[in-house]
């Protein structure tokens, strides 16, 4: 099975042809050159892919894109707000490895101890969270430069140094 990793959402319709905005957090300016699809989660897990007819950049963190079978702003007005996803390959490539969105995947390691892997990046005005599952709860790490030990891109792991009690909230029962 793939592994999905979610880049932003469809925020607008433009023009009045089925042309979408989509506002991603890739970390650069881009067109998707090459990209053949996009997925749209349908309900929970469940994706469906959406072949890119045409795509431009509008800004650093904004793209229009047309997508086949979509022809007029009716059908992609029901589009709008749905997030937008990356299979794990077209991901690596269209990410900017500086951005945060880049740590998606990566293991959250604190003390030498796993806690879990990122599946969500929320960035923020003043900090950036990474979203894990710890003992079947979501958990919202905060990414500080004084808790930031390092990070390992090649056996992708993010070590942490966290203040103590911040996870006590997830483990207790």
């Amino acid at each position: 099975m793939n592994n999905y990793f979610k880049i932003g959402r469809l925020a607008a319709t433009f023009g009045l042809e089925g042309q979408l905005i989509l506002e991603h957090s890739l970390g650069k300016k881009t067109s998707l050159k090459g990209l053949e699809h996009i997925f749209i989660e349908e309900t929970n897990d469940s994706f469906l892919p959406y072949f890119i007819a045409a795509a431009k950049i509008k800004n650093d963190k904004e793209i229009y894109i047309k997508l086949e079978g979509i022809s007029s702003k009716e059908d992609a007005r029901k589009l709008i707000k749905r997030e937008v996803w990356l299979i794990e390959s077209d991901f690596k490539k269209f990410s900017a490895s500086a951005a945060p969105i880049s740590l998606l995947g990566f293991m959250v390691v604190n003390e030498d101890s796993e806690l879990g892997e990122v599946v969500e990046v929320i960035e923020q005005p003043h900090q950036v969270l990474c979203k894990i599952m710890l003992n079947g709860k979501e958990a919202l790490i905060p990414l500080h430069e004084d808790s930031l030990e390092k990070i390992d891109k090649k056996n992708r792991k993010l070590y942490l140094n966290l203040p103590e009690g911040l996870l006590d909230i997830y483990r207790d029962a």
